[in-house]
């Protein structure tokens, strides 16, 4: 079992804490309280992730380091620093499966708003003017999901229930995939981006993905079309976007992650006609915390009886390839 595990949080400690102390000895670090708590502990459970404590806090000596790193998040950006990726005895694993239908039913939540254009019904009914006006069908419209992995795939289905024809976009073209169906790879993605009435982010966060979403692509996208990220902010090349939707290339966006959270007061996306903005929030439902303890419980079970942890992350890929892997 763990020497000791740290849990890092800001504000409410995780659910379920009696259970996890009777499991280990284990000690809360705030953020400023991290770089104290953190050497020579055996495991670290980060509740907060979004966050640069970690790697301020890590252990120059890899001795003190700690074997077993649990994210409380699908995404794993801010832990991919090189003492943590270069080390070989730790072992980081995340929420994967958490996020992945709660995740699909905002984005379609997200695509009925700018659609059937939500935001202008609620204005018009703030000012008391009755308004009526066409709106949008999703029926039969494209989407093309940026991400293959399990939050897109989810959102794949639920997009093709509803009536969409859904597509995706990653590393590898395929033409069979059960979700997606066609999913387009770097060398048709041009061509995919054309037809898309939609384009939806949901790909991690790394080397290879970071400002992925450029001019170049915001001008391949199909006029009038609306991008959608759930995935995160970095992906997107935000002066870029701003420049496309004021001149009215696209005809929206629904952005719910950032390059810089909270997103600055005095950004234009604020106020851009046709942009809907949300806190980081795609992925969080009422349920969420229960989730994400039960998940690490299981992993913390697996670890004190040495078989194999779930979710493991590649951290040089930066996102889970294989399910598991011996501790």
């Amino acid at each position: 079992m763990p020497d000791r595990l740290v849990v890092l949080y800001r504000g409410n400690r995780p659910p379920a804490t009696a259970l996890i102390e009777r499991l280990t000895d284990t000690v809360y670090a705030t953020e400023e309280e991290l770089p104290y708590l953190l050497p020579g502990a055996d495991a670290l459970l980060a509740w907060v992730t979004i966050t640069p404590a970690i790697r301020e806090a890590w252990p120059d000596n890899p001795e003190k380091a700690p074997r077993w790193v649990h994210a409380s998040s699908a995404g794993v950006d801010s832990f991919l620093f090189p003492a943590l990726v270069d080390d070989p005895g730790v072992t980081l694993t995340n929420a994967r499966g958490v996020y992945d239908q709660p995740t699909a039913e905002y984005v379609l939540g997200l695509i009925l708003a700018l659609a059937k254009d939500f935001p202008g019904t609620w204005e018009h009914q703030q000012r008391r003017e009755w308004r009526p006006r066409p709106s949008d069908s999703i029926t039969g419209r494209t989407a093309l999901v940026w991400g293959t992995g399990p939050i897109g795939r989810s959102i794949a289905r639920m997009l093709r229930a509803v009536g969409m024809r859904v597509c995706g976009a990653g590393r590898t073209a395929r033409v069979d995939h059960p979700d997606f169906g066609t999913v387009h790879g770097p060398a048709d993605l041009r061509s995919a981006l054309a037809e898309a009435d939609y384009v939806v982010l949901a790909a991690p966060l790394t080397q290879d993905t970071r400002a992925m979403v450029d001019a170049p692509v915001l001008a391949a996208m199909k006029p009038g079309a609306r991008l959608i990220n759930v995935g995160r902010g970095g992906l997107i090349d935000e002066e870029a976007l701003i420049d496309h939707l004021a001149a009215g290339r696209l005809a929206g966006a629904a952005l719910d992650v950032f390059g810089q959270e909270p997103l600055p007061v005095e950004s234009p996306l604020w106020t851009m006609p046709g942009v809907m903005i949300s806190p980081h929030t795609a992925g969080e439902t009422t349920s969420e915390r229960e989730a994400l303890v039960e998940v690490f419980l299981d992993n913390l079970t697996r670890y004190i009886e040495g078989r194999p942890l779930r979710n493991v992350v590649d951290k040089r890929r930066g996102y889970v390839v294989d399910e598991t892997r011996p501790v």
